[in-house]
């Protein structure tokens, strides 16, 4: 029978690292968008699409971070992505409070909107109402 100790060691010996599982699940800090959220973000997304704007999205996890990415193309890099983090910074100057969500409007590495609500975050995606002169008359 083999003991804990010296498996632990043997495998170190072939190059691999042996951690803890309870230290790694500590750390780690999962965020998900919420039924609403998701609502408000597929909404925005969908009359996207109807405009022929965008045609795909994902959503991704990171540690401490929910990702919603839009797509033009399939196989592009995303065009914008809406990240949900906690206390990941200030916010119009102000830093959130403990477990208070944080909403950033990315395109690439380009900050385009922060804000502590998703409805204010997606703002920055409403349709700007411009007049537009008519016809000579």
């Amino acid at each position: 029978m083999m003991t804990g100790n010296r498996r632990r060691s043997e495998m170190i010996g072939n190059n691999a690292t042996v951690l803890p599982l309870r230290s790694n699940r500590s750390a780690r800090r999962t965020l998900y968008f919420t039924r609403s959220e998701l609502n408000q973000l597929l909404g925005v997304y969908s009359r996207n699409v109807a405009r022929g704007i965008w045609r795909d999205y994902a959503i991704d996890h990171r540690d401490g971070q929910a990702l919603f990415s839009v797509f033009r193309r399939t196989h592009e890099s995303a065009a914008y992505t809406i990240v949900k983090s906690l206390g990941a910074g200030a916010v119009h100057g102000a830093v959130p409070a403990p477990g208070q969500a944080e909403f950033t409007v990315l395109s690439g590495r380009q900050r385009l909107r922060a804000a502590r609500s998703l409805e204010e975050a997606l703002a920055y995606f409403r349709a700007k109402l411009t007049a537009v002169p008519s016809g000579p008359q």
